[in-house]
């Protein structure tokens, strides 16, 4: 039997502190590609689309690919992108809802509207509406999602990634499409299961490489394995949207005794709860930092400096200062640093020849109260650029990528990437394809919170953190929470569960 089924990634992480809206330009700078564009694209990356199609295909699915679209973690989705977006979704659902047999949708879990905390939530609500409550839908979820009471119970297949870095985007999508197959066969009936604690999110963010969260998802794959159970997602949560809904979550999707499987559940989110103070990370001042890194030796690599607070894959503006203040007063030598987003001074630098000796102002213009103000530098100018890249790690392997207007200036001893479209450094090729190799490098600081470890932790002599102050300062008691159900940890250090 062939099956019929819509497919669409819709992706958005919330920052809700953030002053930058996800508007319908956040969408388009990162290229919103429609249908047969989108799969040609996408099908043979670390994509939702990708595991779709691996199941599809060999079981001679009709796919209606609709639509692709994502945007750089910012504040929350403008009303104008978000119907434009979710219209073509809905618009596909209405025109083809007779013969249609299932619903695969590559979401984020984080997406917050202007007029809706849960994007989500809305988006599967106005599908529903279309297509009734008994077609099976199948979402994927990155794990940092603030999965809703409202998403758990309006999709039946709900498979979060087990990563982070988030290297399993499209075997997780393979997951949920080959349950989706089951599904549509009649074989299975899957409903999602979901259990919640009131915390902002999981103590470590959700990391997998090491610290509490392996064992979690170990327990995880192995109550797949289970009879009448299809998929188990841990989700560490998004502390930086501020929604009564926000948290980690454990789902189970399953069939069958489902108290059992809400009985595991508990156990497992749990965990996450008892285990709250437990931080596996340390996060260095930006003195320390460079401190760390004059007395460095490089003979095995290295040292990279990852500025967790700024990081744009978290909503960060990108264009903290902090760091790069202090290695500059330090005289870190034979550096790189990457991005400072700054589009001003990205344009400014494109009016010079490479090789002028440029004075500018850098980076802290977003907001200067976060992360700092902007920086009076002089430099040479090493490299213009239109910012495209093609990623080679195992987070954008064969993807397109662009930092728009780009630049590449030589402070001091550091070769500062100065960009203007907002993106974390999670790939190798986000530093090569302008000029400069960072295992070449003895010191590397970059922007971002976890994910640069899968390309940059391999050739690295050692890797530190640190917190600039920025928008993403793992200190979330910092934040200006107004609508998170109180109370809530950390805000609410010494709370105790009610019976």
């Amino acid at each position: 039997m062939s099956f019929t089924v819509l497919t669409a990634e819709f992706s958005h992480e919330s920052n809700t502190f953030s002053r930058k809206p996800a508007d319908y330009a956040a969408f388009a700078s990162r290229n919103i590609q429609l249908g047969d564009e989108a799969v040609a694209a996408r099908s043979e990356a670390n994509t939702p689309i990708a595991g779709f199609l691996d199941i599809g295909r060999p079981n001679g699915w009709t796919v209606i690919h609709t639509i692709s679209a994502s945007a750089q973690p910012c504040g929350p989705v403008t009303r104008d992108a978000y119907e434009r977006i979710a219209s073509v979704i809905i618009e596909a659902a209405k025109q083809n809802k007779d013969r249609l047999d299932g619903i695969l949708l590559g979401l984020h879990g984080a997406m917050v509207t202007e007029f809706d905390q849960d994007g989500e939530g809305e988006l599967l609500e106005r599908l529903r509406a279309v297509v009734g409550p008994d077609l099976p839908i199948g979402i994927t979820l990155d794990p940092h999602a603030n999965v809703t009471s409202k998403m758990a119970a309006l999709a039946n297949i709900i498979v979060a990634y087990k990563t982070y870095p988030h290297v399993d985007v499209r075997d997780c999508a393979r997951q949920a499409a080959g349950i989706l197959q089951r599904a549509m066969t009649g074989e299975i009936r899957p409903v999602t299961i979901r259990a919640h604690r009131p915390m902002l999110e999981e103590i470590n963010g959700g990391r997998t490489d090491i610290g509490p969260m392996v064992e979690r998802i170990a327990r995880a794959r192995a109550y797949e394995q289970k009879p009448d159970v299809f998929a188990v997602s841990v989700n560490g949560a998004f502390g930086n949207a501020d929604i009564e809904e926000v948290g980690p979550t454990v789902l189970v999707t399953g069939q069958g005794d489902l108290s059992a499987h809400h009985a595991f559940a508990e156990e497992l989110v749990h965990d996450m709860w008892t285990r709250r103070f437990e931080s596996v990370n340390t996060y260095l001042t930006v003195e320390e930092a460079a401190r760390q890194a004059n007395a460095f030796d490089s003979k095995d690599g290295p040292l990279v400096i990852a500025d967790y607070a700024d990081n744009p894959g978290g909503g960060g503006y990108g264009d903290s200062t902090e760091l790069l203040r202090a290695m500059i007063a330090a005289d870190v030598q034979d550096a790189c640093f990457g991005p400072i987003i700054d589009p001003e001074a990205a344009e400014e630098l494109h009016r010079h020849a490479v090789g002028d000796r440029v004075s500018i102002r850098l980076g802290g213009k977003t907001d200067p109260r976060v992360g700092g103000a902007p920086l009076a530098l002089e430099g040479t100018l090493l490299l213009l650029s239109d910012g495209d890249f093609v990623g080679d790690g195992p987070m954008l392997g064969g993807l397109k990528g662009s930092w728009g207007t780009t630049a590449v200036l030589r402070v001091g001893g550091i070769d500062i990437l100065v960009a203007t479209f907002p993106a974390q450094m999670l790939d190798l090729q986000q530093f090569r394809a302008f000029g400069i190799d960072p295992v070449a490098k003895r010191v590397v600081g970059l922007k971002s919170m976890q994910h640069f470890r899968a390309a940059f932790e391999p050739i690295a002599g050692k890797v530190v953190v640190c917190d600039s102050g920025a928008l993403c300062t793992p200190d979330l008691t910092k934040l200006p929470y107004k609508h998170v159900r109180r109370p809530i940890f950390p805000l609410d250090r010494d709370m105790q569960l009610a019976g």
